[in-house]
């Protein structure tokens, strides 16, 4: 696809007006799904559009319809006083309730965040991190900006009450059921687990398809680093389907991609499951420092994203400290 066409501008319109219609939290689930089937279709032999472009591409990644849609329009829709639920960061209620021009800023969002990704690309050693992750913590920082007057840390008021770090016994905290450590670190070793599992499974498959030419480089890359972040997208439909402690399911996409970026770089479990430890105190750290004081979404899962790969890049790559060579 040529990324600044019009056909290509015009699925990225489309796929955000989409996005903003579902709300973000639906649309990074049906980003997961497509995901899911782009893999199965491509370990089937078939081709990698799906995969490329539309779940991680201009027609429905996570920076643009697939979820940066949903949230800059929920913060416009909270703006305009229009919002369903008056909450800027209500991730789950579907925006088609907010009126059309909601869903068309949603569509707009989508084609600037769409346009931001090839200049960060240009910037160096930005590309060590993951840049539709770089690329949608911007969108989410310039629209709480735009749209509720705040910085990236929120409300000074909260932060003065209690201190930037302080949770207040868990009651302003993101996805809180999980925030203690007790907690957070089983699930984060049993996701780097999991999702190293998966990847190790899945490249075994593809390898010889890449080596024959019948997959291309990158998508046997990209389909076992992001199979165990799809499935643990999927597993949070309780979230938007239930109410209580059985909708408190595990938050642990971020978890299962670092697991499995380790993973790539090593071909450790061992240190997927480390991995998966680590990326979850980042997005518990996150959560505190963007989340927790503001009065808009800024996702801690793609925060730690952008901030684990960068530390893993670093760590692992050659061309800086080479410590996958240790594994090798």
């Amino acid at each position: 696809m040529e990324p600044f066409s019009l056909n290509t501008l015009l699925m990225v319109f489309g796929g955000g007006v989409i996005g903003a219609a579902l709300g973000g939290l639906w649309a990074i689930i049906i980003c997961a799904i497509f995901a899911l089937l782009g893999i199965g279709l491509l370990m089937a032999g078939g081709p990698d559009f799906l995969l490329l472009q539309v779940a991680f591409g201009p027609i429905f990644g996570p920076h643009v319809g697939g979820f940066g849609a949903g949230l800059v329009a929920g913060s416009y829709a909270v703006w305009r006083g229009k919002h369903p639920s008056g909450a800027a960061k209500d991730i789950l209620t579907p925006l088609i309730h907010a009126g059309g021009d909601t869903m068309l800023v949603g569509g707009v969002a989508a084609v600037a965040a769409h346009a931001l990704l090839p200049l960060l690309a240009k910037i160096p050693l930005l590309g060590q991190s993951d840049l539709i992750a770089v690329d949608l913590f911007i969108v989410m920082i310039v629209t709480r900006l735009i749209f509720h007057k705040e910085g990236p840390l929120g409300s000074m008021e909260s932060i003065k009450d209690g201190g930037l770090l302080n949770t207040k016994d868990y009651s302003i905290s993101w996805a809180g059921w999980q925030s203690p450590m007790k907690v957070n670190i089983p699930i984060g070793i049993g996701a780097g687990i999991l999702s190293a599992s998966l990847a190790m499974g899945i490249k075994t498959a593809l390898d010889p398809m890449v080596t024959a030419g019948t997959v291309s480089g990158v998508a046997g890359f990209v389909a076992p680093l992001v199979a165990g972040w799809a499935l643990s997208l999927v597993i949070l439909i309780p979230l938007l389907v239930t109410d209580g402690k059985i909708q408190q399911v595990p938050v642990m996409h971020c978890f299962s991609i670092m697991g499995a970026w380790a993973f790539m770089h090593t071909g450790s479990i061992l240190v997927a499951a480390i991995a998966g430890v680590i990326a979850g105190m980042i997005q518990e750290l996150s959560a505190r420092v963007f989340y927790n004081h503001g009065s808009t979404h800024i996702d801690p899962p793609a925060v730690a994203i952008m901030i684990s790969t960068f530390l893993i890049n670093i760590i692992m790559k050659p061309e800086f400290l080479n410590v996958a060579a240790l594994f090798k």
